[in-house]
């Protein structure tokens, strides 16, 4: 943070900050609570098309203009990338994987923009600190890929499945994220993410449908638990928390912003722990201090040294 900032926005900024590695950390839990009533990709659905509606709606009755067609056909494109495959494939793999172990892996998404960024040409060689940073990540993937979790889950024996799922999510998100660096929706960058989740929203509630979830799921049969689980999704995890990104990406350096990537995965594997009975055996907590220093080394040790001042 550059050092002229004033004290009131250093307050806003600790504040948006607290609310990446907490609501975004403990959103895995919540995920996992409502998967005992919802499916994966409804309810991913109705998460994106409830928050996307809110936000889009607010914007629009408070005086933003009407998007373009170029902007909603960008939205269409990282729509598939972020809520389709980042958040519905994260959700899809918590039917089969524990949510510590599901944060852990969506770490890789520093890793993945690392090395997309350098091939692409848009970010530069990584420096020595980033490729050890590269290395210990892989590895850290390869000690979890060999470790057998005795953590309940909905659907056991089948971990390989949602372990690939998070890892191709992953790498659509990182995918979609540069993309929205080429190619930026105009206007609002809140508009912006109220039109990608409608987007995600609506193509989740077709994959929903043609995997067959409407049929064996019953809303009136929903428990309170399940739609206070849904509500935090909605309110905290997707409009507050993505908010306090966005504002993030304007007012400080990305690298300060992205640092939630190895505070989230402390913060779900010690909820898992305590309040949804996931073990901690040696192989994850191994596999978890390797991949937190990966992704720590890839996101700080590429850290830019240009001062940015605050809005």
């Amino acid at each position: 943070m550059p050092a002229s900032a004033p004290t009131a926005s250093r307050s806003l900024v600790l504040l948006a900050l607290l609310a990446l590695y907490l609501i975004w950390g403990s959103t895995y839990l919540a995920t996992k609570i409502a998967l005992g009533i919802w499916p994966p990709f409804l309810l991913s659905a109705m998460r994106y098309l409830v928050a996307g509606t809110v936000l889009y709606g607010a914007l629009r009755l408070s005086g933003s203009p009407a998007p373009s067609r170029q902007d909603w056909w960008r939205a269409a494109i990282m729509g598939i990338c972020l809520p389709v495959f980042g958040n519905g494939g994260t959700t899809f793999a918590q039917q089969y994987i524990p949510s510590g172990m599901t944060a852990l892996l969506v770490a890789a998404v520093p890793m993945y923009l690392a090395l997309l960024g350098w091939a692409s040409g848009l970010s530069a060689r990584p420096n020595a600190k980033v490729l050890l940073g590269l290395v210990l990540g892989v590895a850290g993937l390869l000690l979890l890929l060999k470790t057998d979790s005795t953590a309940p889950v909905l659907i056991p024996g089948h971990a390989l499945l949602g372990i690939g799922a998070v890892l191709v999510g992953s790498f659509m998100w990182a995918v979609g994220s540069l993309y929205s660096r080429q190619k930026p929706i105009g206007g609002s960058p809140f508009m912006g993410v109220g039109m990608q989740m409608l987007c995600g929203g609506f193509y989740l509630s077709i994959i929903g449908l043609l995997h067959g979830e409407a049929s064996a799921f019953h809303v009136d049969e929903v428990p309170l638990k399940i739609w206070s689980a849904l509500a935090y999704l909605v309110v905290f995890g997707s409009i507050i928390a993505l908010s306090a990104y966005v504002w993030l990406l304007k007012v400080v350096e990305p690298t300060l912003a992205g640092t939630y990537a190895f505070v989230n995965p402390v913060v779900a594997l010690l909820l898992g722990w305590l309040f949804a009975g996931e073990t901690l055996n040696t192989g994850m907590l191994g596999g978890a201090a390797l991949i937190v220093a990966a992704v720590a080394l890839v996101v700080l040790g590429g850290k830019q040294r240009q001062p940015r001042k605050l809005a």
